[in-house]
């Protein structure tokens, strides 16, 4: 058999990270619940509308479980990383990919996918589902009304962008407590704290935030108050481009 056999190819470090990530049962476990609180809120939001929400938008109602979600995926993608610092097997794969970035990539593009994939048919089931309950109210909306489908990608393409940023927080810090207390501090209490101070600029500063930036895109109608979609995902991928880049600059330079 020829040395070329052996080679790390991209192709067979997606395949080795595809099944670390599909064979754990904690992925399964952590998703599970987090797309059944998503519909489990939404049902509710649905059966229980009586009109006293009627400023609400449609799709933040029926999607408030994915505030609830964000938590179980953040903790999912701090998993991924941060969890083979825990059981050691990152030694492993350092070994096995000596250039070790690819590593990164691998599990930052495969974990994009399947959060991103599984949280637009959850969404997208989710605010059918309540449709059934709010088609004789005020909230009666289908997919193809003005800003419904581009709401529920947003929501989903946020929850994936800010789970992102947990998963550099994991590769940045090697620990998995390490990695959930920077994000709940950081990235969740943070910009509630800094919104407390009474400054306009400040106040400007903290709506491109990961979470404040994520409600921007998942609204079919723009809030005054908020910053643009468009503004809110370029904010939300260059958050997550700094960690992940500050990850694998660390990544490269200190020992495993």
């Amino acid at each position: 058999m020829t040395t070329a056999s052996y080679a790390v190819t991209p192709r067979r470090v997606l395949h080795s990270e595809w099944h670390k990530l599909r064979t754990l049962r904690s992925t399964w476990w952590t998703l599970g619940i987090a797309y059944a609180l998503v519909v489990a809120v939404g049902l509710v939001m649905g059966t229980t509308y009586d009109g006293d929400d009627s400023n609400i938008d449609t799709v933040v109602l029926v999607l408030f479980g994915t505030q609830l979600a964000q938590i179980c995926l953040a903790v999912l993608g701090i998993l991924v990383t941060a969890g083979e610092y825990s059981t050691g097997l990152i030694r492993a794969s350092a070994t096995a990919v000596p250039r070790r970035l690819p590593l990164l990539w691998s599990k930052a593009g495969l974990f994009t996918a399947v959060a991103f994939g599984l949280s637009f048919l959850v969404n997208t089931a989710t605010f059918l589902l309540a449709q059934i309950w709010l088609s004789d109210t005020d909230k009666a909306t289908s997919l193809t009304d003005p800003g419904i489908l581009r709401a529920l990608a947003g929501n989903a393409a946020g929850l994936t962008l800010i789970s992102l940023i947990a998963l550099g927080l994991g590769a940045l810090l090697r620990s998995v407590p390490g990695g959930i207390g920077a994000f709940v501090g950081g990235v969740l209490i943070l910009p509630e704290i800094l919104g407390t101070i009474p400054y306009d600029a400040v106040r400007d500063c903290v709506k491109y935030f990961p979470t404040q930036a994520a409600e921007a895109l998942g609204s079919a109608t723009r809030d005054a108050d908020a910053i643009s979609p468009g503004a809110g995902l370029a904010a939300l991928c260059l958050w997550a481009a700094a960690v992940l880049g500050a990850a694998g600059f660390l990544l490269k330079r200190r020992d495993v």
